[in-house]
């Protein structure tokens, strides 16, 4: 069955998330799109997972835990998980590759932590923007630790994207999936990077805030909508 998606929206946790993305606000406009998942996935983060994906099941929108991973060479990558705990595992591991520089909320935005019902619980002191000492070459191997996938973001950008900081997407990375921000450039992009037709291309809003969010029509088919579904979608090599 086609199920409608958007695979990397952003919360009021990441610097540069409006505070209008709260979980219940961001599932809420999921399900006026007319989206069947989402994935939540803050800088480096996955600490507003929990309540997304709690409003997620009142407003009858499955959220993935997920996070937009920065590496060692700055480059976004999408990473989901099949269960929360899974993903709070992965949190840690990330956290602890982080270099800790001390958030300035006037300069970068606050990094606010939130309950089910979109109370504000905490904030997070030290900015989330900066790489982690985790490589390109490696976050695929990382995710795969914790059940997780993981697959380059926004390739199609000038930057903190893989062909942005590269030039190429290196076959030893392992990825299945790729991402990007506009759809219709792929068939420009497969002329200068084969390797993308072996692979499974989405395409999400990267939401930052609630108008960015996009309305359904981007599908994926699912045998059922479940996280670890889309992980197996994913994972799969596009047979040529």
């Amino acid at each position: 069955m086609k199920y409608f998606y958007d695979l990397h929206i952003h919360s009021c946790l990441s610097p540069c998330g409006d505070m209008d993305m709260t979980p219940n606000n961001i599932t809420g406009m999921a399900k006026l799109l007319g989206l069947d998942f989402i994935a939540l996935t803050d800088h480096n983060t996955v600490l507003n997972c929990a309540a997304a994906i709690e409003a997620g099941e009142r407003n009858g929108v499955m959220v993935i835990p997920g996070m937009e991973l920065t590496t060692s060479e700055d480059i976004h990558a999408v990473c989901l998980f099949p269960s929360l705990e899974k993903a709070l595992e992965w949190n840690e591991f990330v956290d602890s590759k982080r270099i800790k520089v001390k958030n300035r909320p006037e300069i970068y935005g606050r990094q606010v932590i939130m309950n089910g019902n979109d109370e504000e619980t905490g904030e997070i002191e030290h900015l989330l923007l900066p790489a982690t000492s985790i490589s390109i070459m490696a976050a695929k191997k990382e995710a795969e630790r914790f059940s997780g996938i993981c697959f380059p973001a926004h390739i199609d950008r000038d930057s903190y994207s893989v062909l942005s900081v590269l030039g190429e997407i290196a076959p030893e990375c392992g990825f299945t999936t790729a991402e990007l921000a506009d759809i219709s450039l792929l068939p420009q992009l497969l002329q200068r990077h084969p390797i993308l037709g072996e692979m499974n291309i989405v395409t999400d809003s990267d939401a930052h805030y609630l108008e960015n969010m996009r309305e359904a029509e981007n599908t994926m088919e699912l045998e059922e909508l479940t996280a670890e579904a889309v992980i197996k979608f994913l994972n799969m090599k596009k047979v040529k």
